[in-house]
């Protein structure tokens, strides 16, 4: 099989992560592979902020998850375990991922979340090929108040979508994929 197909059907989201922080190089060839993915108008509507400081990683953590305990209902359509697992004190939303980027897009692009979207689909699988476990995080939104963008140093013109959490792999990646729906193409010819 192609080697990126292949890599396409093996990466699967990591949820337990060695304490060892990933190398500068291996970040900087995921990022590399974001900003890689196609825009409309060949905007790049990116910015991405790195977060390896555990302090920050563990704020971001207790704030996202008493924001949601607290108001379940400012995020659509999240499972009721979900939320209850808001009040765990074990439960932590990053997987204790030593590096977390959040990828945000400019306010004024054309398509911004989608292109960020195609961006983090790059990095998954950049991670994946160099056997880096990752997993893409929505629960960390609660945390972008405008403070805390300021204090994330995010670019003015641009809104936080979504956090990564990347680190190596603890757990064997499961070999078979989850079942995938069949029913979901339909051919005009």
């Amino acid at each position: 099989m192609n080697q990126v197909l292949e890599t396409i059907k093996n990466r699967r989201s990591v949820r337990k992560f060695k304490k060892d922080q990933i190398k500068d190089s291996e970040i900087e060839a995921i990022i590399e592979a974001a900003i890689y993915a196609p825009t409309a108008l060949n905007e790049q509507p990116w910015h991405f902020t790195v977060i390896q400081n555990k302090n920050l990683l563990d704020e971001i953590n207790t704030v996202s998850k008493k924001t949601l305990a607290e108001n379940p209902t400012s995020m659509k359509n999240l499972p009721e375990s979900l939320i209850n697992a808001m009040g765990n004190p074990k439960y932590n939303i990053i997987y204790e991922a030593p590096t977390l980027i959040i990828v945000s897009g400019n306010k004024n692009a054309h398509s911004a979340i989608v292109d960020c979207s195609a961006a983090i689909q790059n990095m998954l699988l950049a991670a994946e090929s160099m056997n880096i476990g990752s997993i893409w995080l929505g629960l960390v939104r609660p945390y972008f108040t405008t403070e805390n963008v300021k204090k994330l140093n995010i670019p003015e013109d641009f809104e936080p979508y979504y956090g990564i959490a990347f680190g190596y792999k603890l757990m064997e990646t499961p070999k078979s994929a989850p079942e995938r729906r069949k029913d979901v193409i339909n051919y005009v010819k």
